[in-house]
């Protein structure tokens, strides 16, 4: 009697924290979708075993006629910010991420460690994924660069950055609108729920249906729309005792349902697998672009049958661990919801800036979620070794390998991200007499031909004998008339894919979708999960002995992708452009080797 008191009692606080219920909305259909998608081939072989350690982690401006604008003025930087409380707000289809929080929060593994969901998942890209300017800037370019569009162009941004309200406008045939007096506006009803951006009850009501299948990619992902609040179903690894499903079903309006399909690679894919529409010069659509593929990717690696995105991206606690704190008993294994990746840039923006940008997140919370993504990157993303380092004569030879331990190509993803090869030669005296791949204080890379204009691109190299030659590995799209383009929906295809592809990899075998492009194709040394370059080196009259070092350098924003942006007034672009220039886009440092080379 005394534990169904403390229940009883205890759903009473939940409810009254959590405040009314609305009435249901009418019964969701299908989401609309911009066009359709190809059908993606099943590999035909299985792929070979892994011989390197499991994988880990890992819109855009346009190239129309718009007006040179300047960044927004720089302000004074904020101070630290202790981040608002996760928001309770409840819909007819989901509810946000507070009132899941409430319960499942002062999670400790076996070694005492925080594994709390709402201390990680927070000050993830995941939870920001709204609140993002990079991305609000992009989309802003996007429509204005294309206006007759713009309703499709937000309703698709809108599915994966702001699921909840977009998913929830679906429900009654309406497209979501994020820009001016859409999501993004405190006033609009759904505002609460679109800034939470991909949260608990999103995923978790995610079903399994279509997974794996064309018609699950690009938000083409499975909620059961009929459902009325208080039946709705949450699925998760785990069972859940009677008492507990009564709890929750009781406190939060969701029926907690085992079932593993939550831990498959699938999940992820719909919306990591992003198919967009691409114009002709007159601005009608005239295709379908593979914009993001880090699924198919993964598919044609050796992991595709044993390593999922899970595994990586949230690594497991130390041991069981109790779900909730209204009990149950401990559960193993727990995926902590870190939702590790690569973007440590806008991690810092988010830092600095989180406040104006109303994030739940502190500062501090923002700066820890930097160092798990640049532990990520430096430990568990690629490795960087010289083969061979020589001099004969006057000139200096030197052979690097890269190797690549990720799942997917590295980068992956949306087509801003890029990472290069950063090489110098110390003489005798400490003074650099060859360099190669300089990161500049913009965020550009010194001899990158795209940075300097954009018309033009660095190709892929298998010898570099010049200063103003530097590997890149990144994706360069062209538009309809094959013309370089950093704006999406102008992006018909790539002219150089040379991001470096996940071992297993078969360049010769894969799906058009995700195959390599330009030069790298031809590179017998550019395979799955490796590439080698050579860099010959004139000396001139340098006294030996020689220091070669080489940095692998990651960027999540190329500087082409951002400076674009400055043809748009308006105050996303602008905004964005404020940061940038108070936050300087240095690139993380992968992987490192340093060499001496005598006579």
């Amino acid at each position: 009697m005394k534990r169904n008191w403390f229940l009883l009692a205890f759903v009473a606080l939940l409810l009254a924290a959590c405040g009314p219920q609305p009435t249901p909305a009418v019964p969701p259909q299908p989401p609309t979708k911009v066009s359709s998608l190809p059908t993606a081939e099943e590999p035909t072989t299985a792929p070979p075993t892994p011989t390197m350690a499991p994988p880990t982690d890992t819109p855009p401006p346009a190239s129309t006629q718009p007006t040179e604008v300047p960044a927004t003025p720089t302000e004074a930087v904020p101070a630290e910010s202790p981040g608002l409380p996760l928001p309770t707000d409840r819909g007819s289809h989901f509810s946000a991420s507070g009132a899941c929080t409430v319960c499942h929060t002062q999670m400790v593994d076996e070694e005492g460690n925080d594994v709390s969901t709402d201390t990680f998942w927070r000050a993830s890209m995941m939870a920001n994924s709204a609140r993002d300017p990079y991305w609000q800037a992009s989309v802003r370019a996007e429509a204005l660069a294309n206006p007759g569009l713009q309703a499709a162009i937000e309703d698709k941004c809108a599915s994966c950055h702001m699921p909840m309200a977009r998913s929830t406008v679906a429900t009654s045939g309406e497209t979501g609108q994020m820009l001016d007096d859409g999501f993004l506006d405190p006033e609009n009803e759904l505002h609460s729920l679109a800034m939470d951006g991909i949260s608990c009850t999103l995923c978790h009501q995610i079903r399994e249906d279509g997974f794996g299948k064309p018609e699950s990619f690009s938000a083409g992902f499975a909620i059961d729309p009929d459902l009325p609040l208080g039946e709705r179903e949450s699925f998760g690894p785990h069972p859940v005792g009677k008492g507990l499903v009564e709890l929750m079903q009781s406190s939060s309006g969701f029926v907690p349902l085992q079932s593993l399909h939550v831990e498959q690679a699938e999940l992820c894919a719909t919306c990591h697998t992003l198919y967009t529409p691409y114009v002709d010069a007159a601005g009608e659509i005239a295709g379908e672009f593979p914009e993001q593929m880090p699924y198919l990717e993964w598919l044609a690696s050796v992991y595709g049958d044993s390593v999922t995105c899970q595994v990586c991206h949230m690594p497991a606690a130390k041991g069981g661990v109790l779900l909730s704190i209204v009990g149950g008993p401990p559960r193993s294994p727990f995926h902590q919801h870190i939702f590790v990746g690569g973007n440590a840039y806008l991690l810092k923006v988010l830092e600095t800036f989180g406040e104006q940008m109303m994030a739940t997140a502190s500062s501090a919370q923002f700066r820890d979620k930097q160092a798990q993504a640049e532990e990520q990157l430096q430990e568990r993303t690629a490795s960087l070794d010289f083969e061979e380092a020589k001099a004969e004569g006057a000139t200096l030879t030197a052979n690097i390998v890269i190797k690549t331990m990720v799942g997917h190509k590295f980068p992956t993803g949306f087509p801003a991200r890029r990472v290069w090869v950063h090489l110098t030669v110390q003489d005798a005296t400490g003074e650099i007499v060859f360099e190669s791949g300089t990161a500049n204080a913009d965020g550009s890379i010194a001899g990158n031909d795209n940075d300097a204009d954009a018309a033009a691109y660095e190709p892929h190299y298998q010898v570099i004998d010049s200063p103003d030659q530097v590997q890149i590995y990144e994706a360069i799209m062209e538009d309809t008339e094959g013309q370089v383009t950093t704006t999406l929906l102008r992006g018909a295809a790539y002219l150089k894919d040379n991001r470096l592809p996940p071992l297993g990899f078969d360049k010769s075998a894969v799906e058009a979708d995700i195959a390599v492009r330009g030069a790298a194709f031809e590179d017998e040394d550019f395979a799955g999960g490796t590439d080698r370059i050579r860099y010959t080196i004139a000396l001139s009259d340098a006294q030996a002995p020689f220091l070669v070092t080489a940095e692998l350098l990651y960027q999540s924003i190329g500087f082409r992708w951002a400076d674009n942006l400055r043809r748009y007034d308006a105050p996303e672009p602008g905004r964005f452009l404020g940061y940038y220039e108070q936050i300087p886009n240095q690139p993380v440092v992968v992987a490192t080797a340093t060499v001496e080379v005598k006579e």
